[in-house]
């Protein structure tokens, strides 16, 4: 009898998936490989969130990305698709937000998150600041820790988070209640070894489209990368500055430089030190209430307050900052 060509011993050609074309691209190897661009970028996230891509694939594009560096394009897509995932966008009137402020630090020599106690100094002071992120991989205190210890607690959804917003002028967002996709590929670090580009997106991600943003990176490379992509997005102001542990938060010891973007223009600012004293007390919700002193927690604290106003454009340069936030830290309980 003939040989039947079709029989199950001829392997036949299997069709390519379709994300397989993302990888390759970033992956052909020197002088064949490119990044992604915008639209591709988005494309390619947009598919890993909603679950078209395998596992395998999304973690040789996550390594592949993080390979090659972030290119200012290509980020500006993946953060595109991350903010379609979370329902992005202006919040209804009555709700706005003033200042965004994303908190994915994940320093090894982090302690509490002073940061947070500057966040709310402003609210009280009367400006709206919706908090969000994940201190998953954080040697310190996350902020989810922190917040039942003044008596607050995150928000559950977006909405829940601006209806805070607008009763209390502040809320925390964790990235989990936003999108479990987003925080799921931020937790593959556990599986990787190592960050990917998740967290920069997760970080300009401006859930309400606040017209100011405040920002810390562990590594100033990535201030410049920050920077970019928020002017390709059209955001009106964001300061980037390299914070403790990645987060924004102004160490008091020694000057600090603050990269403020305003629509296509970019100044550096010299912040300088404040206090060269140490931290003497772990008491967070002491420090708050005031029935703990420390010097160098609260020179963290007004040092971090001027980052959001200079952020917002409330004041224009670092002395009257300085100035404006130790008014904020004394004035902050009336």
């Amino acid at each position: 009898m003939p040989h039947d060509r079709a029989g199950p011993d001829i392997d036949e050609a299997e069709p390519e998936h379709p994300f397989a074309p993302f990888v390759r691209t970033l992956g052909r190897g020197p002088g064949r490989s490119r990044a992604l661009t915008r639209e591709e970028a988005r494309e390619a996230l947009g598919m890993i969130l909603s679950g078209a891509a395998e596992p395998i694939q999304v973690g040789a594009f996550l390594m592949l990305l993080r390979y090659r560096g972030e290119d200012s394009e290509e980020l500006t897509g993946l953060v595109e698709a991350a903010r379609a995932e979370v329902g992005a966008g202006p919040a209804p009137a009555g709700q706005a937000v003033a200042l965004d402020w994303p908190s994915y630090g994940s320093g090894r020599t982090r302690g509490a998150p002073w940061f947070l106690l500057a966040a709310l100094a402003l609210a009280r002071a009367g400006h709206r600041v919706l908090m969000h992120g994940s201190n998953a991989f954080t040697s310190g205190v996350p902020v989810l820790e922190a917040l039942p210890l003044l008596g607050l607690r995150a928000a559950e959804s977006r909405e829940e988070a601006l209806d805070q917003v607008e009763r209390t002028n502040f809320a925390y967002l964790p990235l989990r209640a936003m999108s479990p996709q987003l925080d799921g590929l931020l937790h593959l670090r556990a599986l990787l070894g190592l960050r990917s580009p998740i967290n920069t997106v997760a970080r300009l991600i401006n859930p309400a489209d606040a017209p100011a943003g405040v920002d810390g990176v562990f590594h100033p490379p990535y201030i410049a990368a920050h920077l970019a992509v928020a002017q390709r997005m059209a955001r009106p102001r964001l300061l980037v500055v390299k914070g403790g542990g990645g987060e924004a938060e102004r160490g008091p010891a020694k000057p600090v430089a603050a990269h403020l973007m305003t629509g296509a223009a970019v100044e550096v600012l010299t912040l300088p030190a404040l206090s060269d004293s140490r931290s003497t007390t772990a008491d967070f919700a002491g420090v708050w209430q005031g029935s703990v002193r420390d010097a160098h927690a609260e020179g963290t604290i007004v040092g971090t307050i001027a980052l959001g106003l200079l952020a917002m454009g409330i004041v224009a340069s670092a002395e009257p900052a300085d100035a404006e936030a130790e008014r904020i830290w004394g004035k902050r309980f009336g």
